[in-house]
């Protein structure tokens, strides 16, 4: 048994962390798989997936702060379109995500949650959650 769900994500500034844990889990919730695997999937190629303390937002910023030095908005890029730092943002925190369920709902740390991470908005963006049964 699989079931996929779709969660619209508006993001509001450039660069930004949103917490999208409780949409997948309530896309695990809706697909009434007790124990398996939810795969979660962003189909662009300026946005990425992390999970990451979700309870102190300074570590958010602290890891968007990085990662601006890391792929400077205004590096030596040679794509047109402007976005290069985008592009390596998402190549750097992925743009999936594996995680465990049981008792119908996420294997998660205490601290941890699921992130949608956005390096080109703000944008309408998309993010595909697939929870297969054991």
């Amino acid at each position: 048994m699989a079931h996929i769900s779709t969660l619209p994500v508006r993001s509001q500034s450039n660069c930004e962390f949103l917490e999208i844990t409780s949409e997948v889990r309530k896309a695990v919730q809706y697909s009434g798989v007790v124990d398996g695997v939810c795969y979660v999937f962003v189909p662009h190629t300026t946005a990425g997936l992390t999970v990451n303390e979700h309870a102190d937002p300074s570590v958010r910023r602290d890891i968007l702060n990085r990662l601006a030095v890391l792929a400077p908005q205004d590096g030596p890029y040679t794509h047109a379109e402007g976005n290069s730092a985008a592009h390596i943002k998402a190549a750097l925190t992925g743009n999936h995500l594996v995680l465990m369920v049981r008792g119908g709902d996420l294997v998660l740390g205490t601290w941890q949650g699921v992130f949608f991470c956005e390096y080109d908005g703000p944008r309408q963006r998309k993010v595909l959650v697939k929870v297969v049964a054991d």
